[in-house]
This record gives C-alpha cells, structure tokens and sequence, in this order.
C-alpha cells in the first residue's frame, strides 16, 4: 500500500472520531439555544420571575403587559447580575405564569441567560392542572413535553432545560401525581432533561424516587425540591446515597435555617449533591404595588457572610453556585 493510502486513512480516522466526541457532548439547552454547561457560571437553579396564581382554567399571557414586567423585573436582575450570576433557572411551571417570551425580552435587556422548563405542576390538589388531566395517561403527558423539547414551548420555539412538576405532600401520591412522575421519568428518557420535582418532605420525595426507580431512572436525574422543609437532617443522608439532588431553594423565606443545614452536609455529608437558591421573585399579574416581591440577593448579602463564618470556603461557595447546577442541568447530546 501506498504512503498516500495511509495519509487517507489516518484523516478518515481523524474526521470519525472528532464525529463521535461531537455527538457525545453534554449542553444545558437555555432560552437561547445550548451553551456548554461552562458558559452557565454562577447560577440560581430556582427562581420565578411572574407567577400568575389565578389558575389554569383563566391565566394566560393576556394577563400581564410584558413590557411592564420587564421594566419592573430588569432592576432586579441587574443586582444579581452585580453579585456575579450569569444565569438563572426559571422554575414557573405551565398554568402557573410561564412566559418564554417574556423571559427573551429580559435576556436581551439585561444579558442574563435563562432556562425554562417543560412539564406540569400537580400541587395545590391540581389547581395549575389543565382540565383534560383526568383523561390523559402518563404516555400522553410525555408525548406533549417531548413535543416541546424538540419543537419548542407553545409555538415560541423556545425549548425547555429541564422537567418541572409538582406534587401534593404526602407518603401516597395520588393517581394524578403518579402519572406526572411517571410522565416525567419517560420524558427524561426520551430527552435526557433533568427532573425537577416540587416535593417538601422527604416521604413525599421517597414516593417519587419509588416511582422513577422502578421506571429505570438514575437518580442523579432528580431534584428534589424544597428539601428545606424536610425537619430530620439525617434524610438527608438517605437522599444522598440514593444519588438524589436535595435542592435548599427557600433561602429568601429562612436564612437561619438553610445555614443550618448547609453546615450538616458540609460536616456530615459532603456539598456534592446540594443544590441552593431563593425560591423568589413572583411578580404577581394585577397586583398594583408588586409589594410581595421578593429579590434574589439575599444568598450574597445574607447567608454568604454566615457560610464564610461557619468555616466554608470560596471552593465550597464555587461547588454550590457553579460546578453542581452545570453538572444537574446538563443533558447529553448523541
């Protein structure tokens, strides 16, 4: 054989393999379009920007002027923006105020990157449930949020970075909570996102890991949100050995108390599968004063300051804030 065969043949090798390590790359899918899970830095991975209570038998965008929210939310964002955030998950589920639309106008007023979500909210006995729930089986759903993954939300185009659902607190969920689990567990099959999961206590979340192990769903795919109110720290450490993330996102309703636990799984634990953020924001539709907004800075102003105290160290801040959200949102792409 020629030397010219073998310069072919070594270039062919050379253009399959760098294919393969293209079609083997992880993203986190923003508003924007996919950035590499680097391009997330210091992230918020629960916050709300309009959360629209009335239901969802009559919310809709009709209820809010955009260009209002975006002028009374862009000063909020800018502080953040100040503390060194680059990029916010927005955790308003569908019926309950999502607005991809509205979250663009604000990216490209501010700059901020942003993730929304696909999936339903079923807590509040159902109260953000479409009125054909009933009818729908867990198939169903999945086919719907599947749908939105890959041709985008409500004909915005804009696609979804992970799966947000929400259940009632209990150690038996009922039949429409089970068919959103179940639902969510076969979108992340078929899609790879993240599954975040409304929960509270851990026998609400220990209802769902049940569900999404017997579906075959590695736990590292689970956040289990609002684990603040779980009251017995050491269900924390069964979270933990499940692979679950345990999500302490109430930080702007308690400091004192996400302090308390931050410093049990930095002793007790390790800070690999905790996730922090506010739980804030909610600008409400029809509300004149927007007097019950909440800011997203009190993690820098609040607890930072007690964690550096406590003994945490700017690693220990860095693996919170930036390398465990680029790690939970990112989804591989074959």
């Amino acid at each position: 054989m020629t030397k010219s065969f073998y310069i072919i043949a070594f270039l062919i090798c050379l253009q399959s393999c760098a294919t393969k390590l293209e079609q083997g790359r992880d993203v986190v899918i923003s508003i924007s379009g996919e950035i590499a899970p680097e391009e997330m830095g210091r992230t918020l991975v629960h916050e709300h920007m309009l959360v629209d209570f009335i239901g969802a038998d009559s919310t809709g965008f009709h209820r809010w002027d955009r260009e209002e929210v975006v002028e009374f939310l862009t000063p909020h964002i800018r502080k953040v923006q100040e503390k060194g955030v680059k990029t916010i998950v927005e955790c308003t589920p569908s019926f309950l105020g999502k607005d991809p639309i509205l979250l663009q106008l604000l990216s490209e007023r501010t700059g901020m990157q942003f993730i929304t979500n696909t999936g339903y909210y079923g807590a509040v006995s159902g109260k953000y449930l479409p009125g054909e729930i009933n009818e729908l089986s867990s198939e169903e759903l999945a086919k719907r949020w599947v749908d939105e993954f890959k041709n985008g939300i409500e004909g915005t185009g804009v696609r979804p970075g992970f799966i947000k659902i929400g259940v009632n607190e209990g150690e038996l969920l009922s039949a429409n909570d089970q068919r959103l689990v179940q639902a969510a567990a076969l979108t992340h099959k078929e899609t790879g996102l993240l599954v975040v999961s409304h929960t509270g206590t851990w026998k609400t979340a220990k209802a769902q890991v049940a569900i999404l192990k017997k579906a075959g769903i590695n736990l590292n795919n689970f956040v289990w949100v609002h684990a603040q109110n779980e009251p017995d720290f050491e269900n924390y450490r069964e979270a933990v050995k499940e692979g679950v993330w345990v999500s302490l996102d109430g930080i702007v309703w308690d400091v004192e108390g996400h302090l308390q636990r931050l410093k049990f799984f930095k002793e007790q634990l390790g800070l690999d599968r905790v996730l922090i953020s506010h739980d804030a924001g909610w600008y409400t539709p029809g509300e004149a004063d927007q007097s019950g907004f909440k800011g997203y800075t009190s993690l820098f102003d609040e607890l930072m300051p007690k964690l550096l105290d406590a003994g945490f160290n700017q690693d220990d801040i860095d693996k919170l804030l930036i390398n465990n959200p680029r790690e939970a949102f990112a989804v591989r792409v074959d």
